[in-house]
This record gives structure tokens, sequence and C-alpha cells, in this order.
């Protein structure tokens, strides 16, 4: 895909960065860690992200202080990560122009569905994404194939985005579940029970767009003439 999302990490938990950073490269989008914010300037300017992830406790310069330093320097979106979350701590990221703000510990899953969400807002994904005559609109949670409207349950929807999302690249099991479910609720079956029911609802007005590749794992794409 061209023209991916670029998303910066700020972390200095060695664990949470290079996991958050293989999430966000798992979800198709182009990530880099940085452990403080001492070379943070230079790494906006450099790696121009469009969505930057700070922790609030980073040795230095503290998540807020550089929520600040971004805003002069960029318009990134900014997603704060923290345990504090004591109102007037939350209101002083809000005050320093963080747009999202999750707790920790946090499920991965959520955070990618929070950056996707931020994204569109910020016009840097597609709100509306087209694979054949299927339409996917995320923000207004709306489905439709060949001009019918599909009814689909908040997982399925997940799992339909994300795979809209990365429309023509095969997307293995391991990725589904970091970026839909996360690890928390993992069973052997969970990714084929809801592929079934997706192909159940989008094949009703058309042929097959949910492929499976065998060994590899699922792709959406349009089906060959």
């Amino acid at each position: 895909m061209n023209n991916q999302p670029r998303i910066l990490v700020v972390e200095d938990d060695d664990a949470i960065r290079s996991s958050t950073v293989a999430a966000f490269v798992d979800a198709g989008w182009v990530a880099e860690g940085r452990v403080d914010g001492a070379d943070f300037e230079l790494a906006i300017e450099t790696f121009r992200p469009d969505l930057v992830v700070l922790d609030w406790m980073l040795p230095g310069r503290d998540g807020p202080t550089l929520a600040r330093v971004a805003r002069g320097l960029s318009e990134a979106g900014l997603v704060l990560l923290t345990a504090r979350v004591a109102m007037p701590d939350r209101l002083r990221g809000f005050d320093a122009g963080v747009d999202d703000y999750l707790s920790k510990p946090f499920v991965m899953a959520e955070l990618i569905a929070r950056t996707r969400a931020l994204l569109r807002r910020l016009g840097t994904l597609a709100s509306t994404i087209q694979v054949s005559d299927l339409l996917v609109d995320e923000p207004a949670g709306v489905v439709s194939r060949a001009g019918q409207r599909l009814e689909l349950t908040a997982t399925e929807m997940r799992l339909l985005c994300f795979l809209a999302d990365n429309r023509g690249r095969v997307m293995s099991t391991t990725q589904i579940l970091t970026q839909v479910w996360g690890y928390d609720d993992y069973a052997d079956n969970l990714i084929q029970v809801h592929i079934s029911a997706l192909r159940r609802k989008t094949e009703a007005f058309g042929p097959r767009l949910i492929q499976t590749v065998r060994g590899l794992g699922y792709v959406l794409r349009a089906p060959t003439p």
C-alpha cells in the first residue's frame, strides 16, 4: 500500500514500545519507536508522523510536555498512554493538545481501533472504503453491498474494517487476533467463526470477497473476472 499512515511511538518500556510498533506495522502502517523525547523535535521533522503515541511518564520531558512540542511543530494526531487516571491529570493531557487518552494497562486492539478512528477523523485514512460493490463506512458504522445494507455485529464490523483497510494484502491469523481482539480472548476457532459469519452476510448479495490463502491467512479483494 502507498501513503501508509506514519506512527511515532515514544515509550520507555521496551516491551510495550516494541509490541506497539509491531502492532502498528501489522495494521499496515509505518511505525517507529523512541525511548524518550531527547530527539523528539528531530523525529517530528524527519519522520513526519501522522500520529504520535506518547507515554505520560518518560525520562526527561513527560508526555504532556512533548504533546505541546508536537502541537507547535506538526498537525499530527496525539494519543497519550498513562496509568494516571485522575481527572486533573486527564485535563492536563487534553490541555496540552492530546486528541485521545488510553489508560494503562491497555488492550492492543483498543489502541489500534482508537488510532484508526483518529486517523479517519484527521483525513489520513479514507472514511469509506470500496472493494468491488462492497462499501465500508467505519465512522458511520454502515456496510452495504450491491446497494443493500448489511447488519453486522460490533466484532464483525471491526474484523471487516481491518480487512478493508488492508484490502489486497493477506493478513495472518496472528495479525487479525492482535488487531481485532488482542490476545486476551483467543480461542482456536475464533477467527473462523467470524469469517464464516461475514461471508454469509456479504455473499448474500454477490460472489466471495473474503478469500482464504491456505497457510497464510485471509484477504479481502475483488473477485477475479
